[in-house]
């Protein structure tokens, strides 16, 4: 069995282990989850956003205006707000075209999970289970996705990390 490394992988990867295969293909159903759901709230696909922010309605102001829970105050007057729209949907974006790509993983884990952290503080209290919810899920296979570099397999993230830029700026990787 031949072992290879990447120059800025943390372990040595055998040629025929499953596990970069299969992180890469969670990233990619995770790019989907999160292109899906930029694509619903910008067009309004019925899926489950009736209206799109292209038709003059806010991704935000439905949700976040029904929120309950200890942070109800916070996102009720965040609800609507244009700002917290264009966070909210070029943020689902962003992260959906990154995760498929491969490509500035890193940033999409961090951001991801700010991203994550906040909906799923808007849906307190998770009704199956005191705290833990598919936010953190999401989350943990962000962090995962960029630690392992998961990129590389399946994706462009190999040919990012030999760019100058990303050779200059790491954290893009």
């Amino acid at each position: 069995m031949s072992v290879r490394t990447h120059p800025t992988s943390h372990a040595p990867r055998t040629a025929s282990h499953p596990a970069p295969y299969v992180l890469a293909v969670g990233r990619l159903f995770l790019a989907w989850i999160f292109l899906w759901a930029f694509l619903d709230k910008l067009f309004g696909f019925g899926k489950p956003t009736k209206s799109g922010w292209l038709d003059g309605t806010s991704p935000s102001k439905g949700f976040l205006s029904h929120t309950e829970g200890p942070f109800k105050g916070m996102f009720h007057a965040m609800a609507g707000q244009t700002w917290v729209d264009a966070a909210f949907v070029f943020g689902l974006g962003g992260l959906g075209i990154a995760l498929t790509l491969g490509i500035g993983l890193r940033i999409a884990a961090a951001g991801g999970t700010l991203l994550l952290l906040n909906l799923w503080a808007a849906s307190l209290w998770p009704e199956a289970n005191p705290f833990m919810d598919e936010h953190w899920i999401y989350a943990a296979l962000l962090v995962a996705a960029a630690y392992a570099n998961a990129g590389d397999v399946l994706g462009l993230g190999g040919r990012w990390s030999r760019t100058a830029l990303v050779r200059r700026y790491p954290f893009l990787r």
